[in-house]
């Protein structure tokens, strides 16, 4: 982690000039007190930074966040643009390999949940549907292809994933097929007369796939570069069976990329079209019918990162209603001496604290290698993703009519909230996890 942030600070110093010369956008109000330097806040510092390295990562993650992210993130989200540049430069960083080994051009933290919790807060906290792009790319597909792929595989595609010089996701959801995932209809035949069960063979896969994020990287006008694709290999519902498919490949083509969302809008998102696509056997990721287990490995994960996005927005949607009803004057005084506001100021931290005192507990005792942590990552993300809705929605009530443009960036939090009670499980899907998990259980909650 320390090789990390010296690269990201060998790489700042001969950028300094230029930054402290840029003008940020008009409407960024950086915070005058952020919350984790509250008095309060800091008797959890062991549990939020658990070593000096994890603190020294958080500190370079706000200031990129601050110098390069905040900037750009109003304009983005408004023009519905993917910023690929700023997705690359977090390759730079180390930071698009986060938990893949240095031998394969990643930064070495396998199975540190702590840090990838830590990304996905700070820039959530700036542009949720960034991190949504990055979570894609580098959990979906990045993560997943170095815990579940060949050796051939890794040195093929994880130094260029790494780098940001390819970007992509994976493809899991259907038109007809969301929380249903197992109800999935792409099929992967094998050429005829040949054994479905021999890995030297060729498949054929033919389907749709819907709300892929980083479907398209340029606008519309392609695909991204290469996505981990589930596709049905078998007659049982689980016979799932997970392939790499590449930009290019004949058959495979841009469906369309879905415009008009109601947030994360800064994060392509895109139907892909599987007509008759011929895929090498040594793009069959895994076991042949084994992906199931893959995928609900990597859900997990990527539940955790969700749960994280929503702890920066609502930080940042605390830290905008409480610097705003400081400064506001109404009836001869500031908001803030207002019962009512603070009513909804004081909830508000308490509700984030506990979200992100249950997420942090979970990350520090958590190996991203290991499987069967799916109550707990359903619970974070079921818990934080309601919390920081409703968070932002107070911080907008608070500011009133300003709270409703797009000036100070909450109304856009709230937008963006919304997507995490949908994505990566519904939250009725984890009611519906959670309740058969605890039934299970052969012992009393301690």
């Amino acid at each position: 982690m320390r090789s990390l942030v010296s690269k990201y600070l060998a790489r700042h110093a001969y950028r300094t000039a230029r930054i402290k010369g840029s003008t940020p956008v008009a409407t960024y109000r950086q915070p005058r007190h952020r919350l984790s330097s509250s008095s309060s806040s800091s008797s959890f510092h062991d549990l939020f930074n658990p070593t000096q390295e994890h603190a020294q990562l958080r500190a370079m993650l706000r200031d990129f966040v601050q110098n390069e992210v905040e900037p750009q993130a109003m304009e983005f989200n408004r023009t519905e643009t993917f910023n690929l540049p700023l997705m690359k430069q977090l390759g730079d960083l180390g930071l698009l390999g986060l938990t893949v080994p240095e031998e394969y051009g990643g930064s070495g933290m396998m199975g540190d949940a702590t840090s990838v919790v830590m990304v996905h807060e700070e820039l959530s906290a700036s542009d949720p549907a960034f991190c949504l792009s990055y979570l894609a790319h580098s959990l979906l597909l990045t993560h997943n292809l170095s815990t579940n792929g060949s050796e051939t595989q890794k040195l093929a595609y994880l130094p260029r994933a790494c780098s940001g010089e390819i970007i992509g996701g994976m493809a899991m959801s259907e038109p007809g097929a969301g929380t249903d995932v197992l109800g999935m209809t792409t099929k992967a035949v094998v050429l005829q007369h040949q054994d479905a069960m021999n890995h030297q063979n060729s498949w054929t896969l033919s389907g749709r796939k819907m709300w892929i994020t980083n479907g398209t990287i340029d606008n519309g006008q392609t695909t991204g570069d290469l996505f981990l694709v589930y596709a049905r290999t078998g007659p049982e519902r689980q016979d799932l069976t997970a392939f790499l498919v590449e930009k290019d490949m004949p058959g495979f083509e841009l469906g369309q990329q879905i415009k008009d969302k109601l947030g994360m809008r800064a994060s392509p998102t895109a139907e892909l079209v599987l007509d008759n696509v011929s895929v090498p056997p040594q793009n069959v990721v895994g076991e042949i019918n084994g992906a199931t287990l893959c995928m609900m490995r990597n859900l997990e994960v990527e539940r955790l990162g969700l749960a994280a996005m929503a702890l920066g927005i609502a930080r940042r949607s605390i830290n905008v209603m409480k610097e705003y009803a400081s400064q506001r004057q109404a009836f001869g005084s500031d908001l803030y001496k207002f019962g009512q506001v603070q009513q909804m100021i004081t909830t508000s931290y308490a509700e984030y604290m506990a979200g992100r005192c249950y997420v942090y507990a979970l990350a520090n005792r958590l190996d991203l290698e290991t499987y069967g942590n799916g109550l707990d990552a359903d619970g974070t993300k079921l818990y934080c993703a309601q919390m920081a809705k409703t968070v932002a929605d107070r911080s907008i009530q608070v500011l009133g009519g300003y709270g409703y443009v797009g000036d100070y960036a909450v109304e856009r939090l709230w937008r963006d909230a919304k997507l995490l009670e949908i994505g990566g499980g519904t939250n009725e899907s984890h009611h519906k996890n959670m309740a058969r998990d605890l039934k299970a259980m052969p012992h009393e909650i301690e």
